[in-house]
């Protein structure tokens, strides 16, 4: 049985794609650890693989990705493994190194362009850093895979590599319904789910809200900007049309979702890592059959219109947004959501998966 050490910067509990590539690679014969970090509110875990979280002294800035990187190099040094595999550029140079030490495989999953987050706009050396690390490493890596097919030919095209597409889809599974204590039969509920970050568009959405009769946003995630918009919702009074759940176990997250009229996703075109974005929740709501209205953006834009789920914003001015939107609540979209949710499910990148890892170069 080999043995593959798994490897990211979070704490475990939330990354569903890291989870479903483990357990995948888990059910058909590989022993698997997962190494994250131990946060303060870090949730309890219960995988059937093995997993272990570093405690740190530093969680953010250069300080976290120093210590974390420095830690996660030996960990992986002295452990027994056969196969490594990095997810995203803030986990490679330790795998890398240790993978040239002691001669083992490499596998590289690509989340996202690290380089191009948004939070690197304005930080032009660490920007620089990053993009200086991922020219010096990606094009000697031959096992490589990513989350659509607009950064693999990113990718190809810079460095002449061979990424595979595979997407993050959700697994299959029965819609299950909870229940918001703040939600009357009447209202119809807009879903955000996700990073609470910069260029998600939840500051459009806020000032579309007051355009919207009988309607509530639902937010549910954290980030960097969870306070500044409860600050904002409470500056323009719509504390009654807009609620802030926080972070929510998957599992909380599966039976909510399906309580929305409308699944959002508005990122702003910050840059090539938002252009070519396909966010996990837009196929989690087409799983729990909610329509879908997504940005102007190349991969998301495709699947609204592939599979007829739900529509792309055509203007982004708060009271435009709101017809569109009163338009969407009031169409059908039911027959098309539920061919879609059985073609777009994580079973169908399953052999794409267990290829590449059965066929290691």
């Amino acid at each position: 049985m080999k043995k593959i050490i798994v490897s990211v910067t979070n704490d475990l509990s939330t990354d569903q794609r890291v989870d479903k590539v483990c357990g995948t690679l888990h059910q058909n014969g590989f022993k698997i650890i997962l190494i994250g970090r131990k946060l303060k509110n870090s949730q309890p875990l219960n995988r059937k693989y093995s997993t272990k979280r570093i405690r740190l002294v530093f969680n953010k800035g250069f300080l976290f990705y120093a210590e974390y990187n420095f830690r996660l190099f030996f960990i992986l040094l002295f452990s027994k493994k056969d196969i490594l595999l990095s997810n995203d550029l803030d986990t490679l140079l330790p795998n890398y190194l240790v993978s040239i030490l002691q001669g083992k495989k490499i596998v590289y999953d690509s989340h996202e362009l690290f380089p191009e987050i948004p939070e690197l706009v304005h930080k032009p050396f660490v920007k620089k850093c990053w993009s200086n690390l991922e020219a010096w490493i990606l094009p000697k890596l031959k096992n490589t895979y990513t989350v659509c097919n607009s950064i693999a030919a990113f990718y190809h095209n810079k460095y002449k590599t061979d990424f595979k597409t595979i997407i993050n889809l959700p697994k299959e599974k029965e819609i299950q319904l909870g229940k918001f204590p703040f939600h009357s039969k009447d209202q119809k509920i807009i879903l955000y789910q996700g990073a609470v970050n910069l260029g998600r568009g939840l500051e459009l959405m806020i000032d579309t809200m007051p355009f919207l009769e009988n309607t509530l946003l639902v937010i549910i995630g954290d980030g960097d900007l969870f306070n500044n918009l409860k600050q904002q919702v409470k500056n323009n009074n719509l504390t009654h049309k807009i609620h802030f759940l926080g972070k929510i176990s998957p599992k909380q997250l599966h039976k909510l979702t399906p309580l929305a009229n409308l699944g959002i996703s508005v990122e702003e075109d910050l840059g090539l890592n938002y252009r070519f974005a396909l966010p996990n929740k837009i196929f989690d709501y087409i799983q729990a059959e909610v329509p879908i209205l997504v940005s102007d953006l190349p991969e998301m834009k495709q699947i609204a219109i592939d599979y007829k789920v739900g529509e792309v914003v055509t203007n982004r001015s708060p009271k435009k947004l709101a017809t569109q939107i009163k338009s969407i609540l009031e169409k059908d979209f039911s027959t098309a959501l539920k061919k879609a949710k059985q073609e777009l499910v994580w079973e169908k990148q399953e052999r794409k998966l267990l290829a590449i890892f059965n066929n290691l170069k």
